[in-house]
C-alpha cells in the first residue's frame, strides 16, 4: 500500500516536471526572419487589412496542457475510486 503512494507521488512529480517543459523561456524572442518581416510590415502599412502580430504558435502548449490536465483528472478519479473502495 505504501509503495503505491510512493509511486503515485513520483508519477505526479514527474508529470509536473514534464509540464514545465511547456513553459516558454523568459528570453524567448522571435526568429530573425520574423523580426525582419515585422519591420517591413511597419514601414508599408496597408489600410483595411488585419495586422500580422507575429505571435508564437501555441498549438504545442495547448496540446501539452490538455494532456497534463487529462492526466491530473485521471489521477484524481483513480484516487477517489480507490478511497471509496476502501470504505
Amino acid at each position: 500500500m505504501t509503495a503505491r503512494r510512493t509511486l503515485l507521488t513520483a508519477a505526479a512529480a514527474g508529470a509536473l516536471l514534464s509540464a514545465l517543459c511547456f513553459v516558454p523561456s523568459a528570453k524567448a524572442a522571435p526568429a530573425p526572419e520574423q523580426r525582419h518581416a515585422a519591420r517591413a510590415a511597419q514601414q508599408t502599412p496597408h489600410e483595411g487589412t488585419l495586422a500580422d502580430t507575429g505571435s508564437v504558435d501555441t498549438t504545442p502548449y495547448v496540446a501539452g496542457g490538455a494532456a497534463f490536465l487529462g492526466l491530473g483528472a485521471g489521477f484524481v478519479a483513480y484516487s477517489v475510486r480507490r478511497e471509496r473502495g476502501e470504505a
